[in-house]
């Protein structure tokens, strides 16, 4: 079982493949949004719900988005064709990190696809290259609430604490005009989600030959979630725009 099918089935329950609630998203993107009939790009789409919701809200709004899993790309299509927005959104099968568009975008978004980039000033930096005067970013990557165990940086990689996070972002030329942190419950119920829909599944499945794999994989995810990291990590989002005065490309230190 590949990586790719594993994430459809982890998250089948939670089309939002981030720690947030659908007010929670909701809210982002009002705040995100500029206005409608603005253009948006979604950097690692994924199936490209964000994009979905924010065309469903916004009627003027068009939107388009990248990534490498032609499968994802393909499920968002046909859930844009059930909500009646294909019309309106554009898909890319290719490298986020390659992409490049005709045209400038008022809202750039990358949630939780960071590890595409390289990291958050990577991601930040190929934001900036697609953003339109006066437009913004929706970024959402994870922080450290606490000081983590070796093994907690083993599995999720370096990450800071929040203030510095936070000061690395604005040290880059960006102001946060708005921001989520999420909640426990929030971040629970996405773990619960995404080993429970994997689990489901095998168990579903037995004759399936990925089964057994499917159970192993959702109870390692579990076992490192609850014994390893779930005390120590925690999930930002961030509505960011330029600073006067600060444009062009930066690199954070």
């Amino acid at each position: 079982m590949h990586r790719e099918q594993i994430s459809r089935l982890a998250h089948a329950d939670h089309p939002i493949a981030a720690p947030l609630d659908d007010d929670s998203v909701r809210r982002l993107l009002e705040r995100a949004v500029p206005r409608d009939g603005a253009r948006v790009l979604d950097l690692g789409c994924g199936g490209g719900e964000w994009l979905l919701r924010a065309l469903t809200a916004y009627p003027g709004l068009r939107a388009e988005g990248v990534d490498v899993s032609a499968g994802s790309l393909e499920r968002a299509r046909e859930a844009a064709r059930v909500r009646g927005v294909q019309e309106r959104l554009v898909l890319h099968h290719e490298d986020a990190r390659d992409f490049a568009a005709s045209h400038a975008f008022d809202l750039v978004i990358s949630v939780g696809a960071t590890h595409a980039f390289g990291g958050l000033p990577a991601t930040l930096a190929a934001a900036r290259g697609h953003l339109a005067p006066g437009g913004r970013v929706l970024i959402g990557d994870g922080f450290w609430a606490r000081e983590p165990s070796p093994e907690a940086v083993g599995m999720l990689g370096e990450l800071s604490d929040l203030p510095t996070t936070t000061d690395r972002v604005v040290a880059d030329g960006w102001t946060p005009v708005h921001g989520h942190i999420s909640t426990r419950e929030e971040l629970d119920d996405y773990e619960w989600a995404w080993t429970g829909s994997l689990a489901s599944w095998a168990l579903d499945h037995p004759d399936d030959p990925d089964s057994a794999q499917a159970l192993a994989t959702a109870t390692a995810h579990r076992d490192g979630w609850l014994r390893v990291y779930r005390d120590v990590f925690g999930f930002v989002c961030l509505v960011l725009r330029p600073t006067s005065g600060r444009s062009g490309p930066r690199t954070m230190p």
